[in-house]
Formats: structure tokens, sequence, C-alpha cells
């Protein structure tokens, strides 16, 4: 018997995604939810890259490491939070993005926040990826 897998809808009375995302994800019931911590472009040595491009590549890469521990991939996202400071350049980061996400969208939010924890990270991504039993 097939298992059910999650369900990305754009409503047709809403506008259509505005980048490469879903405006809702349904997960099957059964399904366990994980809850990825803000990840962000720093190194396994602690040391944060100071060029945005690296560490936008490095926070997926970091985020893409989180989900492989729990033997994922990327395609079990269905809720993913970009938090980026501003100044910082948008098709950089979405860019880095798509190679990480392919044609993968989830029901996803991107935000410009004044400050992150530290002065030297400039984006942190979150997520919550969905686990068929």
């Amino acid at each position: 018997m097939p298992t059910e897998s999650t369900t990305f809808l754009d409503p047709r009375d809403v506008h259509a995604p505005a980048g490469p995302y879903s405006h809702t994800a349904v997960v099957p019931p059964g399904t366990t939810l994980i809850f990825v911590a803000g990840q962000v472009g720093m190194r396994p040595d602690g040391s944060v890259p100071e060029a945005f491009a690296e560490q936008a590549d490095l926070t997926f890469r970091n985020l893409r490491s989180c989900l492989a521990a729990h033997g994922l991939g990327v395609e079990a996202v269905v809720r993913l939070g970009v938090f980026l400071l501003p100044g910082q350049d948008f098709q950089v980061l979405r860019a880095a993005r798509e190679r990480h996400f392919g044609a993968h969208r989830p029901a996803s939010t991107t935000v410009y926040v004044p400050q992150l924890a530290s002065p030297k990270f400039l984006l942190e991504v979150e997520a919550v990826a969905a686990k068929r039993a």
C-alpha cells in the first residue's frame, strides 16, 4: 500500500507564488515532524565566512546536514523560514536556495530582520520537515 505524501497546494483564489515556494503544505496523518533550529553560515570549526554568497551556501548545506541526520533530504521540508539582514543580495539568496532545493517548493517565508544572534551572521534559515512512517 503506498504511503501518503505531503501535498503542496496553491489556491486558485490567491496570487501565484512570487518565488520558489507553495502557499500551503498538508502533512498526512502518522507523519513525524522534525523541527530544525535556525542554521547559519558557520563552518564546523566555528568560523564564519564574510561573503554573503558563501554564507548562504553554507547555511543551506548545514540545513541539509541536519536533515541527513534524520535520513532526510530537502524534499522532506514542508516549511522554510529565512531571516535576512537588509542590504544582502536577494538574488544571491534565491540562487543558493534553488541550488539546494531544486524544484522543491515548501511553504516559505523570507523576512528582513535588523540583526541576528551574532553580527557575523548575514542570514539564518529554519525548517520543519516531515518524515513518513
